[in-house]
């Protein structure tokens, strides 16, 4: 059996392929990282195949773990210049197996192997070490374990053996001489930029991309409706000036404004136009501080200009039949609300990646609430718009070949010598590299003089850089852009180019430079949107860029949980899913974009995490007065999930309901007074019922506001006959009592004394009399009919389809103890404080297990159990105190199979926040038996059992990773 702190044990070959929670990279991340050698055999390696790679590569290479790689020159497919990086990381020996030079055979093997002991893990298939192939592409692979000794281990190493000695192989050092000047790079389709990717078509008209015409469609249908205002959110390097100009090439309009915030976008945003349109009777002009064609057709304007009193005046309100603002989430300030309410267009477009404002001003009210379009980050790299980034946080130092330990030698990276931070800077850059023939990076930092001093210590280090910041003109700019992306007079001439530039924040947005293919974020987070904003400068497709680099110096910052927060998208601010993205990112990030933390930067942000508010009142207020100016009404429940705000779960645990939240923030739009009891029983169903976790519940509800009477008969046909669910005989004793209050630990039944909903009714049961009362009051029957649309909601897209087969749990969702005992149907009364590891029900005949993991090293020692998963199907957990082999709930464990007794896994992070009281559900578990058992004592002397436990279904790899690595 492997070794449990090391190598992962999988008890039988299991099929690896790319899809929800999983793919190709995580399983060849988890094979190096827990292994003392390791082979591959590829034929094709790309430069971000390898890429993703390098960060566990440097890592096992400083851990002493040394690797050979073998590839070809089958077909001409790998670039001499990524096996010449592949060549020279020191603890990787490559070697190339040689098709055009003698051979009579192609190579195409795709194996990884892992050696950990005598003991082997072996991925054999169909992909490459391309990121296609680790992360998106349709790959069937096979992982297995096995034994040095077993006849498949010697057969796959036999085989390596045989083309790593072939008279073929040659090695990397001589082989590259040989191979550079033979190569030649294959006509691959060109990467454009996004503004580019149109169809062309016979007259080479360009025409819009899909989400483009969306966004026409929208558009047109808004007009057609006489609206005059609407707003375009869409993601940086989505395209949207060129949408624009494809809206107002179905429009026509006679004039046009188009509003920006700087001169330079203005130039780029009129040379779209002229592409688009591409009708030498449209008049384009400039309207700057350098630059006056007032009498164009089409003016592009800065704002600063346009706003000047004598320059409105050049101008009648109705001149403009359109007015386009970019950036418009800059439109809560006075200069751009004097050009809003002089001028009197026939349609008002604003365009913004980011329309969340933390100043108070309802941008989505100035459009009237018209959302044209919306496409954020997410969708548009699953949809292919962008350009794949891989991102890499980095805390890590190495000075002088020696690791540091950050928190033991008290430093960090922002407190190093200038020298010793600058070289740290430059081994990344290098390291990691760029797409592209060479680098065209942006540096972001955190002050004018930090970046005027970086620049010149990369400058001595004979890089050609240099710093803007917002006191350099727009000519000295625009020139320092020309010289980075090599275009216009510096088109050609070297040594004019430079490889940086670095900045503070002026290229935040706006600046449309689509060559830059590598990032480097040298300052604090101070927001997901500045966050994204600076990501989103090296997104835009371009030519001969393939992927772009991101590399982020995370410091020791309280706010870096907003990384994970910017890099997912998630807007539920749940701790489990930041902490969760953080460890297994890869698996989750759409398309074939990566992300990486580092070990240090890990720890930290966990730590951000961990002391992080998530649940404050100001987070969950701004996200709900967000939503609010959105959709410009007070918001409904079912409207968080449709726009994608917090999850409102998070207001009912904090506030108790919708209702009492709106209350305490005094909503002014929100006029609705309830009775203590109609506050209760909104309460009651907020917390209790409408988590959706079971349907019955919320049919119940659903029948008893229809005025039906016999409700637990009807909800036993409505269950059979639209669900397929029988309600057994314990299962009607619990839906009663759950209606009537029955089910509750005695604080919780004092609290909740009122929410009786049901009676009886002859041999049934029928509407209660104090509810029949509540819900003569139309603003509380609205609300309940609310919770119980989103109750159903949430049953059908989290539950329904997840729940396993005998069993009232969905895999991988979270419970509580609370909810865990409702579902197995434990009479009333029966629901402990805490359950303390496992509980056995001798009358449901339920047995379910729970697991702190990873407990925190300060736990006392009587609960200091070494719970611990072998492999995603292995799970040892240690018995409570004072236990042995004969002990009852030992025997029943041993047993449960033999008696019918269902054990049901339930696994937490330990970690002390307000999500620690829920539980992942891994699935049924099985007793390996008293053979694989054994008495030990703990460190506090008690006497225990060490239990090993099968799960009839391997953890899911994110979850497991994050379990236990996380």
């Amino acid at each position: 059996m492997f070794d449990s702190k090391n190598m992962i044990n999988f008890s039988t070959t299991e099929l690896i392929a790319n899809g929800e929670g999983r793919n190709v990279l995580s399983a060849i991340e988890d094979g190096l990282r827990t292994c003392d050698e390791f082979i591959i055999s590829v034929a094709f390696i790309t430069a971000d195949g390898l890429l993703v790679l390098k960060p566990i590569l440097k890592e096992l290479e400083g851990r002493g773990i040394k690797g050979r790689i073998l590839t070809t020159d089958y077909l001409g497919f790998n670039n001499p210049d990524v096996l010449d990086d592949l060549g020279h990381l020191n603890n990787i020996e490559l070697r190339v197996y040689c098709t055009s030079n003698g051979s009579k055979h192609g190579f195409h093997t795709k194996g990884y192997i892992f050696k950990q002991d005598q003991l082997y893990q072996i991925i054999v298939g169909s992909s490459n070490l391309t990121i296609n192939a680790l992360k998106k592409n349709r790959e069937w692979n096979t992982r297995a374990q096995s034994h040095k000794d077993d006849t498949y281990t010697k057969e796959v190493l036999e085989e390596f053996e045989l083309y790593w000695n072939s008279e073929f192989t040659m090695k990397y050092s001589e082989f590259l001489p040989w191979y550079r000047p033979r190569w030649e790079r294959s006509n691959r389709q060109s990467l454009q930029s996004i503004a580019e990717q149109v169809e062309l078509k016979g007259s080479l008209k360009l025409e819009p991309n899909l989400m483009q015409r969306q966004f026409i469609d929208n558009f047109n249908e808004l007009r057609y409706r006489n609206e005059t205002r609407g707003l375009l959110i869409s993601a940086t390097g989505t395209g949207k000036t060129y949408a624009a100009a494809f809206a107002m090439r179905d429009m026509k309009p006679k004039r046009l404004l188009f509003l920006v915030h700087r001169e330079q976008i203005a130039k780029q945003a009129l040379g779209s136009f002229q592409r688009v349109f591409d009708d030498k009777s449209i008049s384009y002009g400039i309207v700057s501080g350098t630059v006056k064609r007032f009498d164009a057709d089409y003016v592009f304007s800065t704002m600063q200009m346009m706003g000047r009193s004598d320059i409105l005046k050049k101008y009648n309100p109705d001149d403009f039949d359109c007015i386009i603002i970019d950036e418009v989430h800059r439109a809560g300030a006075e200069s751009y609300q004097r050009i809003i309410d002089y001028f009197k267009p026939k349609f008002l477009l604003g365009m913004t990646a980011s329309p969340e404002r933390t100043d108070g001003y309802d941008l989505y009210n100035l459009f009237h609430h018209n959302i044209v379009y919306e496409i954020r980050l997410e969708q548009a790299l699953d949809e292919d718009l962008l350009c794949p980034f891989h991102y890499f946080g980095i805390s890590d130092l190495w000075i002088d070949g020696k690791e540091i330990n950050i928190e033991e030698d008290n430093i960090s990276f922002s407190n190093l010598s200038e020298g010793e931070r600058v070289d740290k800077i430059i081994e990344k850059i290098r390291y990691f590299g760029h797409s592209g023939r060479r680098v065209k990076g942006l540096v972001f930092c955190s002050n004018k003089k930090e970046a005027k001093e970086l620049s010149a210590a990369f400058n001595l280090r004979r890089f050609r850089t240099i710093s803007l910041t917002g006191e350099d003109s727009q000519e000295i700019r625009e020139d320092a852009i020309a010289r980075l992306t090599g275009t216009g007079d510096y088109q050609g001439i070297v040594d004019e180019q430079l490889d940086y530039i670095f900045t503070v924040d002026i290229f935040n947005e706006g600046v449309d430079i689509p060559e830059v293919n590598q990032v480097i974020m040298l300052r604090q987070t101070e927001s997901p949107i500045v966050f994204i904003q600076q990501l989103g400068r090296g997104l835009r497709k371009f030519e001969d860029k393939e992927f772009v680099v991101i590399l982020d110096f995370i410091g020791n910052y309280s706010n870096s949980y907003m990384i994970p927060l910017a890099l997912s998208g998630d807007r539920s601010y749940n701790k489990d899913t930041l902490r969760k993205y953080v460890q297994s990112g890869n698996r989750i990030i759409p398309g074939t974009s990566t992300v990486h933390f580092d070990a240090i930067a890990k720890k930290r942000i966990f730590a951000a995490i961990d002391t992080a508010n998530l649940s404050s009142a100001k987070i969950i207020k701004e996200a709900y007065l967000d939503l609010k100016y959105k959709l410009g009404h007070v918001p409904r429940i079912k409207d968080f999930k449709e726009y994608g705000s917090i999850d409102i779960t998070k207001i009912f645990n904090k506030y108790k309901s919708y209702h009492h939240f709106l209350i305490q923030i005094k909503d002014k739009d929100y006029n609705v007074s309830l009775t203590p009891i109609q506050e209760q029983m909104l309460h009651y169903i907020s917390q209790k019922l409408a988590t959706g976790m079971r349907v019955r519940d919320l049919l119940a509800l659903q029948l008893l506001l229809a005025g039906k009477d016999n409700i637990i008969h009807r909800v036993t046909e409505l269950l059979h006959g639209e669900y397929g669910l029988e309600l057994s005989d314990k299962g009607r004793i619990n839906l009663i009592n759950i209606l009537s209050n029955q089910f509750s630990v005695s604080s919780a039944k004092k609290t909740f004394k009122d929410c009786i909903f049901i009676e009886a009714d002859g041999n049934d049961y029928s509407i209660s009399k104090i509810f029949k009362k509540a819900l003569e009051n139309e603003d509380f029957r609205k609300h309940i009919s609310e919770l119980i649309s989103f109750g159903l909601d949430r049953y059908h897209t989290r539950y329904k389809h997840s729940i396993l087969n005998n069993t009232p749990f969905a895999i991988y969702e979270k419970y509580n103890y609370e909810q865990v005992c409702q579902l197995l149907e434990w009479p009333q009364n029966e629901v402990p404080l805490n359950i303390g590891g496992y509980k056995y029900h001798r009358e449901t005949k339920t047995y379910p297990v729970f697991i702190n993991y990873h407990k925190d090293e300060g736990i006392q020692d009587s609960i200091k159990y070494e719970d611990r998963f072998e492999s995603p199907t292995l799970i040892k957990a240690i018995s409570k105190n004072n236990r042995s082999f004969t002990s009852d709930d030992v025997v029943s464990a041993f047993d449960a199979d033999s008696l019918d007794i269902a054990m049901h896994l339930f696994v937490r992070k330990n970690k002390d926040d307000e999500e620690s009281k829920e539980f992942y559900y891994l699935g049924p578990i099985h007793s390996t038996g008293k053979e694989n058992a054994k008495e030990i004592v703990m460190a506090s002397g008690t006497n225990a059992v060490e239990l090993e436990y099968r799960l009839d279904i391997p953890v899911r790899d994110d979850i497991y990773d994050y379990l236990i690595n996380g």
